[in-house]
């Protein structure tokens, strides 16, 4: 994708965003039920237009349960259920992210393997965070604890390619993975724990800016790719 493509879609991305956020701070549950559902198919767009193809498609169908995932979320108010779905949503999402992370292979050796400390840091965190929300969690400890720990793979995954993948890619993956636990922490805290100001502000800027650098990611490491088959 050109230049000049990829910043059309990123000034309508954020416009959408800015568009949400402000709906949210203001209180604006009809414009936020408009922007929000908007934001997937936007980023879905910017990469089909890369072209359809490879490894790709994974990040594609993420994108999709993603989508489902904000719809359902949207809806939590009328039943618990309607959250339980958007966190099954989310979960997939997740994972078709790490298959993608893990299909980047080449003889590059992992950041994990040299650093290991790494994976100590990010399992810690997650540990802590599930001890944090787990007296809080009631029916769903099983369903979170299993989340925090796909989410905290997916995040050591980001870590695990960077020296498989190019820069910038490698930088926008590990901010895209820092900002979806973030994301979906700031979500739980503010759910399960101790509601807090600006909170949904907070998710929905570190949600977006997530999937933008992941999807970023994906395009900048695919051109990488294939200009080095050329």
């Amino acid at each position: 994708m050109k230049a000049s493509s990829i910043k059309k879609f990123t000034l309508f991305f954020g416009l959408i965003a800015f568009t949400d956020l402000i709906a949210v701070q203001l209180g604006f549950p009809i414009l936020h039920s408009l922007a929000k559902p908007l934001l997937m198919p936007v980023l879905a767009a910017m990469l089909y237009n890369t072209g359809f193809i490879g490894t790709k498609k994974i990040v594609f169908i993420g994108l999709f349960f993603s989508w489902w995932g904000d719809i359902f979320l949207l809806l939590d108010s009328r039943g618990s259920l309607f959250f339980i779905a958007g966190l099954a949503c989310f979960l997939t999402t997740h994972i078709l992210y790490i298959f993608y992370f893990l299909s980047i292979k080449n003889q590059a050796p992992s950041l994990l393997k040299k650093q290991p400390v790494w994976i100590a840091v990010i399992l810690s965190y997650g540990v802590g965070l599930v001890i944090l929300l787990l007296p809080h969690l009631g029916e769903l400890k099983i369903p979170v604890t299993l989340y925090a720990t796909v989410i905290s793979g997916m995040l050591l995954c980001s870590l695990h390619i960077y020296y498989k993948t190019l820069a910038p890619a490698n930088i926008y993956f590990i901010l895209g993975a820092i900002l979806f636990v973030l994301s979906d922490s700031l979500l739980a805290i503010n759910k399960f724990y101790q509601p807090f100001p600006m909170a949904s502000v907070g998710i929905m800027l570190t949600y977006c800016l997530a999937q933008y650098f992941i999807i970023r990611g994906c395009i900048s490491s695919e051109s990488s790719a294939m200009s080095t088959q050329e």
